[in-house]
C-alpha cells in the first residue's frame, strides 16, 4: 500500500523554466553603485558621527542586507566602540537608542549585557514601567531587540511578552509607517525572517516528469537559496543550496508520500551502496531519481575539484544523504508498522531528517575558500548552534503539518504524536511544550552567535539564515507544502519584480529604506 498523499500543484506552473538576464543593465547598476559605496564607506570611518548615529547607521545596512559590502569597516568600528563603551553612558539614554544599540552589537556577535533594560524596570515590582507603552518606537525597537535573547535573560524574556501585548493593543490606533513597521514585526520580527536579497533563477533537473508524485517547488526551492546565501559573491553556494533542496524534497516524497515500504528498503539500500550498479535492484520508476543522485554527486565534484574541493564532497555530501536515506526509512518503518517511538528517539532520527546537515554540508562547498579545513571540523563536531537549528527546523515543521499527517490513510509520526505518548498529555499542552521548546532553540542559536566564536561570522551566517527561513515558511502553517500569499509575495518581490529606485532615499547622511522614514 502506498502512503498517498494530495500535495496542491505549484502556484507558479512554468513560469520559472526560464528567464532572461539583462547583464548590460546589471554592468549600469554595478556602475551605479560605485559612488554612493564609497560614499557609505566613509560615513561608515567618518569621526563626525557620535557613536548613537554610527550604531544606527549600521542598523540600517543590516536590515538592507549590505552589510557584506563593508564587512571590515563596521568590523573595525564595532569593535572599536564595544571596548570604549560605558554601561553609564545608558542612564539618560531612550528606549528606542537603547535598544538599537543592543540590537546592532548583538547582531554582530557583540554580547552587550541585557542590564542596559533595567532602568526601564520599577525597583520594588520589578515589572516594566507603564511609560515605557506611550513610545511605540521604542517599544518595537524593544520588541525586536527581545528576539536576540539567549538562555537566562529573564527580563527579556518578560519584555518580549509585554512589548507584545503592548504592541497588539496600540496597532490599530496606529497610522502610516509606523502602523505597518508594526503589523509587519508582529507577523514576523525582523531577525526571525529573511534579509533583503537579489535573485536571478534557472532550471536543471526535470523532476515533474520523473517524480510527478512529488511537490513542484521549484521557485520556493531557490527561495531558501536566497535566505541562506543573499550575498552576490556566494552565487555557487546558493545553486548548490536549492539543486541539493530538490534533491531532499524529492527523496522526502518518495518515502514519506509514494513509496512501498518494500522499495523503500531497497532505494535505501542502494543509496548506502552508493554505486551506478546498485540502480538494477530497484522498481523502474525509482531508477531515474537514483541516478540524477549520482551524477549530481558526481558534478557537484568536478566543479570543486577545480578549486582542490573534489574530495571534501566525497567525504562529506555522500555520507550525508546516506544517513538521511536512513532517518527517512526509520520514519517510514513507523508509520507501516503503526508504532509511536519514544520522544527522545524520535527527537535523535528527527534531527537527521530535518535535513540541516545535508543541506550545510553540500551548500558550504560554494563558499570557496572561505570554508577552511577548521570550519570543516567544526561542522562534523555537530555544535550547538547546529543542532539547534535543525531541531528548530524539526519541531516547526512538525507543529505545523501533525493534523495534515493524522487524516492521511498510513499516519506519519511526528513530534507532536512522540510527546503525548512519551508523557501521556493531551494534544494541546504537547504543542505548547514544543513551542516553548522553539524559544529555547533560538535562544541557543542566538548564543552561539556571540564572541568569541569558534568560526567565522561569515560561516555562521547560513546557520542563523537556515533558522529564519524555516521561521518564514513554518511560523504559523507550512507555507512550503501549502504555499500561499506570504511566500508568493516574497518571491515575486525578490524574483519577479525589480526594485525600484524610489525604495531607497538619502535622509541626511544616511541612506535609509523609505519605509522607515517618518
Amino acid at each position: 500500500m502506498r502512503p498517498l498523499a494530495s500535495f496542491p500543484p505549484s502556484i507558479w506552473g512554468d513560469r520559472f523554466l526560464s528567464l532572461s538576464v539583462d547583464t548590460h543593465e546589471l554592468n549600469a547598476c554595478a556602475k551605479t553603485i560605485k559612488a554612493p559605496k564609497e560614499e557609505l564607506r566613509s560615513l561608515i570611518l567618518s569621526q563626525n558621527l557620535d557613536s548613537n548615529e554610527k550604531l544606527c547607521l549600521f542598523n540600517y545596512l543590516y536590515r538592507l542586507g549590505l552589510t557584506y559590502l563593508f564587512v571590515e569597516e563596521i568590523e573595525g568600528q564595532l569593535d572599536k566602540l564595544f571596548k570604549e563603551l560605558n554601561m553609564k553612558d545608558y542612564d539618560n539614554a531612550d528606549l528606542y537608542t537603547i535598544s538599537t544599540n543592543f540590537q546592532v552589537f548583538r547582531q554582530h556577535g557583540y554580547k552587550l549585557s541585557c542590564d542596559v533594560f533595567n532602568k526601564f524596570k520599577g525597583y520594588r515590582s520589578c515589572k516594566l514601567h507603564d511609560y515605557t507603552v506611550t513610545d511605540v518606537r521604542g517599544l518595537l525597537s524593544f520588541y525586536e531587540s527581545t528576539q536576540l535573547r539567549i538562555r537566562g535573560e529573564s527580563i527579556l524574556d518578560e519584555a518580549m511578552e509585554f512589548t507584545k501585548a503592548q504592541l497588539t493593543s496600540v496597532v490599530d490606533t496606529l497610522q502610516g509607517n509606523l502602523a505597518k513597521q508594526v503589523k509587519h514585526a508582529l507577523t514576523s520580527p525582523f531577525h526571525g525572517g529573511m534579509k533583503m536579497v537579489e535573485a536571478r533563477w534557472g532550471k536543471d533537473m526535470e523532476f515533474q516528469v520523473i517524480t510527478p508524485y512529488a511537490r513542484n517547488r521549484i521557485p520556493d526551492l531557490y527561495l531558501w537559496g536566497l535566505g541562506l546565501y543573499y550575498e552576490p559573491p556566494y552565487s555557487q553556494a546558493r545553486i548548490i543550496t536549492s539543486k541539493v533542496a530538490q534533491l531532499i524534497c524529492v527523496l522526502d516524497d518518495t518515502y514519506d508520500a509514494y513509496a512501498t515500504i518494500e522499495e523503500l528498503w531497497l532505494l535505501t539500500d542502494a543509496i548506502n551502496r552508493w554505486e551506478i550498479s546498485a540502480m538494477e535492484q530497484l522498481p523502474e520508476y525509482l531508477k531515474p531519481l537514483y541516478k540524477i543522485l549520482l551524477n549530481e554527486h558526481t558534478e557537484l565534484e568536478k566543479q570543486l575539484s577545480k578549486n582542490g574541493r573534489g574530495n571534501s564532497v566525497t567525504a562529506s555530501k555522500q555520507a550525508v544523504f546516506q544517513e538521511l536515506a536512513r532517518g527517512y526509512l526509520q520514519e517510514a518503518e513507523w508509520r507501516h508498522r503503526g508504532q509511536v517511538p519514544s520522544f527522545q528517539e524520535y527527537m535523535k532520527n528527527g534531527l537527521i531528517t530535518s535535513t540541516y546537515n545535508v543541506l550545510f554540508k553540500s551548500s558550504v562547498m560554494g563558499m570557496s575558500e572561505i570554508v577552511t579545513q577548521e570550519a570543516l571540523d567544526w561542522y562534523e563536531s555537530h555544535p550547538k548552534i547546529l543542532e539547534a537549528t535543525g531541531l528548530l527546523g524539526r519541531l516547526y515543521n512538525d507543529i505545523t503539518t501533525f493534523q495534515f499527517e493524522a487524516k492521511r490513510a498510513q499516519k506519519q509520526v511526528t513530534s507532536v504524536d512522540a510527546y503525548m505518548n512519551t508523557f501521556g498529555v493531551p494534544e494541546i499542552v504537547a504543542v505548547d511544550e514544543l513551542k516553548k521548546m522553539l524559544q529555547d532553540l533560538w535562544k541557543d542559536i542566538n548564543e552561539g552567535c556571540l564572541k568569541p566564536t569558534e568560526v567565522s561570522t561569515e560561516i555562521l551566517a547560513p546557520v542563523v539564515n537556515l533558522a529564519r527561513m524555516t521561521d518564514v515558511v513554518y511560523r504559523y502553517n507550512d507555507r512550503f507544502t501549502f504555499p500561499e500569499k506570504t511566500i508568493e509575495e516574497y518571491i515575486t518581490l525578490l524574483i519577479i519584480d525589480p526594485i525600484p529606485d524610489s525604495n531607497l532615499q538619502v535622509n541626511n547622511c544616511y541612506v535609509v529604506p523609505s519605509q522607515q522614514l517618518s
